[in-house]
């Protein structure tokens, strides 16, 4: 089977001769014997910001600075751009070109919204859509970015909730797909759950056209404390969600699960070791595709776990402390960690919470 992925002679022959001649050394032989790059938001030993693109050894090819800590990153294969969002709930997203071919754009939220730390590119790249809050009205908007435009924004879509945290648009571009949270936030208050005892989460698709919903799902009783907050897709369109719970702390909800046009959710019937392993908090979500395979990582249980798609059992757990991002490899799954781990290689930058592979 052909991957859908860009390989790492992809990424290099796109980035140029320009490119490759800023590199020491050290840098250009990790890009060269890289089967895979991907790219993290970090922070520094300094305390600085950045994202940068790594090797699947963990080695750093390249850094770029951020303004402030980043959160969700995306990644268009038909532009070769970048977006790095900050985190909630921050202001700023930063268009990169991984690549070295474009100066990095820096976009801001409007007035009366802010980030909510994700988002995707039309797969044509001419839309960047952004999760924001419109936190006076409490509820969950889509922004519309004009990527052929200098990301100029020209519209809105109602997310139809409240908290909404992960979106990503389907392969053909026709349906957007969005993780409302139901936690109501408001950047008065920082980062405080304002509502824990009336959450409202839900998982709605939306046409991508007009914004005009298509499906809505709320949880089921007693799980309205769960927050849906983080997606993928695999090859058959089928959306996995990933969940944090906010109630009791004994509690055993179901921690994950996916759901596809016109199909009900469906959860993930973990053994209860995994769902205490994952410690109430999947802190991140994805797909191989071509191994059908669906990584979690959660950095409040430290661990990572490996599910086969099409069973639901899962294949393999292991203990790494802060694990955060998670994103398809060659073979398997690549993690990193908030402690520097990118797979096995251990560096001086704290990883964020997302890892996307771009290369």
């Amino acid at each position: 089977m052909k991957s859908s992925l860009i390989d790492r002679r992809s990424f290099a022959k796109a980035a140029g001769l320009g490119f490759l001649a800023t590199l020491l050394p050290r840098q250009l032989q990790a890009l060269e014997r890289a089967e895979a790059v991907y790219a993290a938001g970090f922070r520094a030993p300094n305390g600085e910001f950045g994202l940068a693109t790594v090797s699947v050894r963990g080695e750093v090819i390249d850094r770029i600075d951020l303004p402030s800590r980043a959160h969700g990153l995306a990644y268009c294969r038909t532009t070769g751009r970048g977006v790095a969002f900050a985190r909630r709930p921050g202001t700023f997203a930063m268009i990169f070109d991984p690549a070295g071919q474009a100066e990095p754009v820096v976009i801001h939220a409007p007035e009366g919204r802010h980030f909510y730390g994700h988002g995707h590119f039309s797969p044509d790249g001419r839309i960047l859509y952004a999760s924001e809050n419109d936190f006076d009205a409490r509820r969950g908007v889509i922004g519309l970015y004009d990527a052929t435009n200098g990301f100029q924004r020209i519209g809105e879509f109602d997310a139809c909730g409240m908290g909404t945290h992960d979106m990503i648009a389907s392969d053909d571009g026709t349906l957007l797909i969005i993780a409302n949270g139901g936690i109501e936030t408001h950047p008065d208050f920082g980062r405080t759950k304002l509502n824990l005892d009336r959450m409202e989460p839900s998982l709605a698709i939306l046409d991508a056209r007009d914004g005009s919903l298509v499906q809505r799902h709320t949880l089921p009783t007693g799980l309205s404390r769960l927050s849906t907050r983080h997606l993928a897709l695999d090859a058959s369109n089928r959306v996995w969600f990933a969940c944090q719970w906010e109630g009791a702390r004994n509690a055993l909800p179901p921690l994950a699960g996916f759901f596809a046009p016109g199909e009900d959710l469906t959860f993930l019937d973990l053994p209860q070791e995994t769902t205490q392993r994952l410690a109430n908090y999947v802190g991140a979500i994805a797909i191989n595709r071509e191994e059908k395979l669906v990584g979690l990582t959660s950095p409040i249980g430290g661990a990572a776990v490996i599910i086969d798609a099409a069973s639901g059992r899962v294949l393999a757990e292991e203990a790494i402390p802060e694990a955060a991002g998670v994103a398809a490899s060659p073979t398997g799954l690549a993690v990193s960690s908030y402690t520097g781990r990118l797979c096995q290689t251990q560096s001086d930058l704290a990883f964020d919470q997302h890892l996307i592979r771009i290369g």
